[in-house]
């Protein structure tokens, strides 16, 4: 099937036994008659999954009804408009990815909310929440509800975004109500988001409500590590820039803040094993999460990989990788998310630089994260209930979403059916997102999404794509009071898997 540019083309074949109802819209997707495209009246039956429920795997039958999960083990000769025979194939609450960048508004050549979306559904994710270093930046309510507006018209799956903060806009962060929260960069970044002063952050952790997350690493700490090598165009030089020092000060200033202030924070895409450390002391308020990237790759990667491994946090030693698996299974790390931030080729053939103007740091992920947490269930690593639990149940608890993370009678169908006999390898040519390229190029992995369900609306299967679905805008219900308030998915608390 071809790229589209804008939302034109892709199909997905219903069952048999609906194939006499079927007319053609004008966007190209198959349908019953008289039915509306974005309609969540269809009666969907999935039977004979394996489904990853609260309490654990269960082979059992799903009713999908009106976007919302009808009934868990619904009885056989339930009607149905649909039948989706699953037997050997394992379902999963869909992927919520707490930390996206799609680019749009601003740096579309990159990526936009359409594409972004597309590999989003593929991938098995169904609710995204994006960062506020667009072109304009999401740092007003009117920019925030703008972002919202295009993204109610574009996107494939469920949507949220950040709004940021500068030195000077508490009035807007205590003003906004539609968001998971507030993001900082506590380094990297530059203009209004870059917020190092500390009474401007004292202020935003004192005055605001809404719970925090931030970019964590020492500006100063780079800069003096930049002046040092300075004309330097080796990549490996990025983590000797932005070293494991420049991340564990900004990681300990930013629990000071929280704990001193009594103020929910998260800890994005932490890269080191001594933050993961760090972490494990909560007190109820802090959470964290780690990126494929930081598991997957280390220092060692550059000479293979160059700048399609640049990132901000950069990469870590291998030591850094297993001591953040370890975090991980034994619950001081509770999310994984992609921090999924594409770059063209062409910007990423750049040389390398200290100074902005290089090779950008940033890398697509959201389309193949799940496939490999799959593929590590799949050797052992980790279980299923695990994955699921840091890529679905987590980021909700963590964010206060509504109806999100789990497979519960009343939850919204966002749902994804997995194949973990699959093996398939990932290929530049096949990815959906705008960028078309990935640094698992040429990895094959055992485990892969084959359908995905957003508010019981089929929008995935098999390569083939339902591009009338929209996804809905994320609601967050922040008093309830984050990750450690909320009730935690008792099948994660397992050790077989649990070392590495």
């Amino acid at each position: 099937m071809g790229r589209a540019a804008a939302p034109a083309s892709g199909h997905l074949l219903l069952s048999a036994h609906r194939a006499n109802l079927l007319q053609l819209n004008p966007l190209g997707i198959s349908l019953p008659a008289n039915s509306n495209p974005t309609s969540t009246a269809v009666k969907t039956l999935i039977q004979g999954a394996t489904v990853v429920l609260p309490t654990g795997c269960v082979q059992t039958d799903i009713l999908l009804d009106r976007g919302r999960i009808a009934a868990i083990d619904a009885a056989r000769h339930t009607a149905a408009d649909e039948v989706v025979a699953a037997r050997g194939l394992h379902l999963l609450p869909g992927v919520i990815d707490d930390q996206v960048h799609f680019r749009e508004p601003g740096l579309t050549h990159k990526e936009d909310l359409y594409t972004a979306t597309r590999a989003c559904a593929k991938g098995g994710v169904t609710t995204f929440l994006e960062m506020p270093n667009t072109n304009p930046t999401t740092t007003t309510c009117q920019r925030l509800d703008e972002k919202l507006a295009l993204a109610a018209s574009k996107c494939l799956v469920n949507f949220g975004f950040y709004i940021g903060a500068t030195p000077h806009n508490l009035s807007e962060l205590n003003s906004a109500k539609r968001t998971p929260g507030i993001k900082i960069f506590i380094g990297s970044s530059t203009g209004d988001l870059l917020v190092d002063d500390q009474a401007a952050l004292e202020a935003i952790f004192a005055e605001t409500t809404l719970p925090i997350c931030a970019h964590c690493e020492d500006e100063a700490t780079i800069r003096a590590n930049a002046a040092r090598l300075a004309g330097t165009t080796n990549v490996a030089d990025h983590s000797r820039i932005r070293d494991h020092a420049a991340a564990i000060v900004a990681t300990r200033r930013a629990l000071d803040l929280a704990f001193r202030h009594r103020h929910r924070f998260h800890v994005l895409h932490v890269s080191t094993g001594d933050e993961a450390d760090l972490v494990a002391d909560h007190r109820g308020l802090i959470t964290a999460e780690v990126c494929p990237h930081h598991l997957f790759f280390s220092t060692d990667d550059y000479a293979r990989l160059g700048a399609l491994v640049q990132m901000n946090p950069s990469l870590k030693t291998p030591d850094d990788n297993r001591r953040l698996w370890q975090a991980l299974l034994d619950g001081r790390i509770q999310v994984i998310a992609t921090d999924h931030a594409p770059h063209t080729l062409e910007e990423k053939a750049k040389p390398y630089s200290p100074s902005h103007g290089g090779s950008p740091s940033g890398l697509p992920a959201v389309e193949n994260s799940l496939a490999l947490l799959l593929n590590e269930a799949s050797r052992g690593r980790c279980t299923l209930e695990q994955v699921a639990h840091w890529m679905c149940e987590a980021p909700a608890r963590v964010w206060d979403l509504v109806g999100k993370g789990r497979i519960e009678v009343g939850y919204d169908a966002d749902l994804v059916l997995v194949d973990l006999h699959k093996t398939a390898t990932i290929l530049n040519e096949q990815q959906e997102t705008k960028s078309r390229w990935s640094p698992w190029h040429g990895v094959s992995l055992t485990g892969w999404p084959v359908r995905t369900w957003v508010c019981g609306q089929e929008v995935f299967r098999d390569g083939q794509f339902n591009t009338a679905v929209r996804g809905r805008e994320a609601q967050f219900d922040h008093a309830r009071g984050g990750y450690w308030a909320t009730e935690a998915n008792p099948s994660t608390r397992r050790t077989s898997a649990g070392s590495v």
